[in-house]
């Protein structure tokens, strides 16, 4: 078992924190909002810290999963940052969804501590979060990546390296392309149903049997039919996501026309009303049309 620290307990981070501590780790946590902290507490015990510096004193682990670049700089470089309580061979585990800039620019920093740094971001959602059950894409030094892997798949149905610092944010950038073409495309297709005067529960039956088959249609299609939206991954989190995708292609030479449009598609969901609405709102945006 690990002496670990959990940074970041918000919807993602207090399960897996909780998981870890399931799982017989030593775990101290820290949140920004020192409630959530001493409730995670009361919840699966632990220790609590009042600075990510703190936090990570003393930890083999150090693990964070907060908002954006600027929260990751805040827990890691400010002056009560990790990185300035961590001891050299620990390893710090960034499972934000941030940018391959900061990855690397954190992994040189660590290394030159003395310590690993492995940038992890995640899949699945606040449900595979709470069921243990996310895909985790890493980018770093392989040695460090060894010593994390077993105690991440606390939390984790997949966790595999994909190659250096970096990596492993280009990879969770993939997937949130892929997911916003499927999401628009999923969003189209039932409204397209509905005005052809389809059977929507009966079209998607059939065709969730073929080709057309996703996550997203086998989760997302009896509440886009509803209208229900009130729950899920939120449209502000996944703009942020694609504002990476698009910084970083702009970098890379990468072409995403589909990306950048469904991009513009959720701001005119935000407009509507929709910024807190999970990501398959889309079809809102077209039935209001």
């Amino acid at each position: 078992m690990a002496k670990v620290a959990f940074l970041g307990l918000g919807v993602m981070g207090y399960p897996m924190a909780g998981h870890l501590k399931k799982k017989g780790h030593g775990v101290t946590v820290y949140n920004r909002t020192l409630a959530k902290a001493e409730k995670w507490v009361g919840e699966f015990g632990g220790a609590l810290a009042r600075t990510p510096r703190t936090a990570a004193a003393g930890q083999e682990i150090v693990f964070a999963c907060v908002g954006n670049d600027a929260d990751v700089r805040a827990v890691t470089l400010a002056e009560d940052g990790a990185f300035n309580g961590m001891e050299a061979g620990a390893i710090f585990v960034d499972h934000t969804t941030a940018s391959a800039v900061i990855a690397r620019e954190l992994h040189a920093n660590a290394k030159s501590r003395g310590f690993g740094f492995v940038d992890a971001p995640v899949s699945g959602g606040q449900a595979g979060a709470e069921n243990g059950a996310l895909s985790v894409m890493s980018g770093g030094d392989p040695e460090d990546y060894a010593v994390v892997e077993p105690v991440i798949k606390a939390y984790a149905r997949a966790c595999r390296l994909i190659g250096p610092a970096g990596a492993g944010q280009l990879t969770k950038m993939v997937n949130q392309i892929c997911i916003a073409g499927l999401v628009e495309a999923l969003a189209e297709g039932l409204h397209f149903a509905r005005h052809a005067g389809l059977d929507t529960e009966a079209v998607v039956d059939v065709i969730s049997k073929g080709a057309a088959q996703s996550w997203q249609m086998d989760h997302r299609q009896k509440t886009m039919i509803q209208g229900k939206f009130d729950f899920g991954f939120a449209v502000d989190w996944m703009r942020k996501d694609l504002a990476i995708c698009l910084d970083e292609a702009r970098r890379n030479g990468a072409n995403l026309p589909v990306a950048a449009l469904v991009d513009q598609f959720y701001s005119e969901v935000q407009n509507m009303g929709g910024a807190r609405w999970d990501t398959s709102s889309l079809i809102a945006r077209l039935d209001a049309k």
